[in-house]
């Protein structure tokens, strides 16, 4: 007996992310999927690469078959899921929240960076932050799930190792980040037009991203004490992908971090260190739940630079999704994943 899984959101990128990866999941298939816009038409109408593929047909958010579901992912705009998931999650449904409705764990400062009030401060309580490399034990036993964000995926995992072993000072992380258009979704907008970033580069919301709270959040938790974080995003001229390069000071120059990083990773099916000198291109892991990791010390001084690149719709959001709905069933938490990287 196949997994039955409901998206809600399904006209987006992330949406027909989750319907590619699961059709070939082996486990799991897809018995619903919503979008108010485009009730009543048929998927393959929307999306021409599932013609042939798919018979599904969107309905309304409120479809009852959705409730027969064993799992729905939440691939909307913040502030649905947050005001959904209890009805499913009372129903015996498990929930994965793709957006960002339970990813802060403070409703006040959600509230802040959202510009709305969290309706559900006690949900917030109960959500795993669903990064598996991470939270892996505590993802198995839940039934709500807050998929992390892009950047911050790219840049937990790449100083996950440093801040374990406390090899760096904690109160100056840089991390500089770029991203694909895809990042800002399906929805026309004048900023992410072909002709307005084609032969352009450009950083955003240097001020103060949605994604900083989620980051030093969760970097806080794994160092144990506060952090000192910048964090700046930036706007690529391609579709996918995220490139995070990450300055950090050694506490002590001399110590050889690789080793630190082989060995937080080395059981990780989708954490990949590459060779010394070999630096990580966003086209190597481009439609692949894979994240490569590369470090280099930068000799005469004690800094270190960390680059991490991921694919920002599958690692950043659906690969990861459905990474962690294997592990909330109990599957092998690879299944349906292990597609290679696209090249060229």
């Amino acid at each position: 007996m196949k997994i039955k899984v409901g998206i809600i959101g399904g006209s987006g990128y992330t949406g027909i992310e989750l319907l590619r990866i699961i059709h070939q999941h082996p486990l799991a298939e897809v018995t619903s999927i919503t979008s108010r816009a485009l009730q009543g038409k048929k998927i393959s109408d929307v999306f021409p690469n599932m013609h042939g593929l798919s018979e599904l047909v969107y309905s309304l958010p409120d479809d009852k078959a959705l409730f027969e579901c064993d799992i729905v992912f939440f691939a909307t705009p913040h502030g649905v899921a947050m005001d959904n998931a209890e009805s499913f999650l009372e129903k015996g449904v498990k929930v994965v929240d793709l957006g960002a409705d339970f990813r802060i764990n403070d409703a006040d400062l959600w509230s802040d960076w959202y510009k709305m009030e969290h309706s559900q401060p006690s949900l917030l309580e109960e959500a795993v932050y669903g990064q598996p490399e991470i939270r892996r034990d505590a993802i198995k036993n839940a039934r709500l799930v807050a998929n992390p964000g892009c950047y911050p995926t790219a840049v937990l995992l790449a100083l996950k190792p440093l801040l374990e072993s406390g090899l760096i000072d904690i109160s100056n992380i840089i991390a500089d980040c770029k991203s694909g258009a895809s990042g800002a979704g399906r929805i026309a907008n004048q900023a992410t037009l072909l002709c307005e970033i084609t032969e352009s580069f450009k950083p955003y919301a240097v001020g103060g991203h949605r994604h900083f709270p989620e980051i030093k959040q969760e970097l806080e938790l794994i160092a144990g004490k506060p952090i000192g974080l910048t964090f700046v995003p930036h706007l690529l001229p391609m579709i996918r992908g995220i490139e995070a390069t990450i300055y950090v000071d050694l506490v002590d120059s001399s110590v050889n971090v690789r080793p630190y990083f082989e060995n937080a990773y080395k059981n990780e099916e989708f954490v990949k260190i590459l060779p010394e000198g070999t630096y990580p291109e966003t086209r190597s892991v481009k439609s692949s739940n894979y994240c490569q990791i590369s470090i280099q010390y930068i000799e005469h001084s004690n800094k270190l630079v960390i680059m991490s690149v991921i694919d920002n719709l599958v690692k950043g959001a659906a690969g990861q999704a459905i990474q962690n709905m294997n592990l909330m069933f109990g599957l092998a938490e690879k299944e349906g994943l292990t597609q290679i990287g696209l090249l060229p």
